[in-house]
């Protein structure tokens, strides 16, 4: 059994102790555990979590102010095609959140970047999972083509950032870290 003591948070109350209880399923990406976590308050509690390696996102923008959206084929969800950021998960252990970035970008949209600027971290589903996705806003891009994977079904589109905010405020954007890489991008621009 695995036994992970988180610090006291800002608040002064104690971390959990978390035990793995029972592991459900090892993916190629994902873990998925019985966890039993000792709360707060001294009551334990079993959990499904899922363990994932994390991620990274990029807010490519060009000298237009046009802003790189994909149209993405996604399976478990009732929208198989999304309008999402160029994002993609550390590969391994030791590749950073921004070589992640990089490497997405290249693959799914076809450009690298001569400017980065770090928009922060976000956690997409914390009540399940242990994801971590790390922003990146892109600029002065130059096109290089895209190598997507064989499983990949990606449309490359450039709206006018102004655009994309508004799909993002009117639900027509749903993917949640597309809607938090353009506004916390808009910032920057």
């Amino acid at each position: 059994m695995q036994i992970r003591r988180d610090p006291p948070d800002s608040h002064g109350l104690p971390g959990a102790t978390v035990g793995t209880k029972c592991q459900i399923h090892q993916g190629r990406l994902i873990e998925l555990n019985i966890e039993t976590a000792s709360l707060p308050d001294g009551s334990d509690l079993d959990l499904d979590i899922v363990r994932h390696p994390g991620g990274a996102v990029v807010v490519a923008v060009n000298e237009r102010t046009e802003v790189c959206l994909l149209r993405q084929f996604r399976h478990a969800v009732d929208e198989p095609r999304l309008w999402e950021l160029p994002a993609g998960c550390i590969d391994e252990s030791d590749e950073s959140p921004f070589a992640t970035a990089a490497r997405e970008l290249r693959e799914e949209a076809g450009l690298t970047a001569d400017t980065w600027h770090e928009l922060g971290s976000l956690l997409p589903s914390p009540g399940f999972c242990d994801e971590r996705l790390y922003l990146y806003l892109a600029g002065n891009l130059t096109h290089v083509g895209s190598c997507q994977h064989d499983d990949e079904f990606i449309e490359i589109h450039w709206l006018p950032f102004e655009e994309a905010l508004t799909m993002a405020a009117s639900g027509e954007i749903t993917d949640a870290k597309t809607v938090v890489g353009l506004f916390r991008a808009k910032g920057r621009l």
